[in-house]
């Protein structure tokens, strides 16, 4: 191989060295592209998470104090109201075991007449 072989093979091997570069510069400059596009959605994702952060601060926090507060009160309320309830539930109790003791009482009348007759 001649020096004008080597130098020629040199050549082309430096001038496809030279395009892969150029393709790799084409490929930065494209992914900087996606990179500004991916910066400006962090951005907005940042301001969307800033708005939720303020709702639930403003929003979301007062109304749950809101219902706490409410919900002392009606359990004062409820409390006050569990002793009817509870003497409806023993009433409720007491007419279902007469039902059964008339019924049993019923049965009992019609076997003394049968006996009877």
């Amino acid at each position: 191989m001649t020096d004008s072989q080597k130098l020629d093979l040199i050549l082309s091997e430096m001038q496809g060295m030279k395009g892969e570069m150029q393709s790799m510069k084409g490929e930065m400059q494209s992914m900087k592209g996606e990179m500004q596009s991916m910066k400006g959605e962090m951005q907005k994702l940042n301001q969307r998470m800033t708005n939720l952060e303020l709702h639930l601060e403003n929003g979301t926090d007062k109304n749950i104090q809101l219902l706490a507060e409410n919900f002392v009160e009606l359990t004062k309320k409820l409390n006050q109201a569990i002793p009817a309830a509870d003497k409806n539930l023993a009433y409720e109790v007491k007419v279902n075991y007469l039902i059964d003791r008339v019924h049993i009482l019923e049965e009992d009348v019609k076997k003394l007449k049968l006996q009877f007759t």
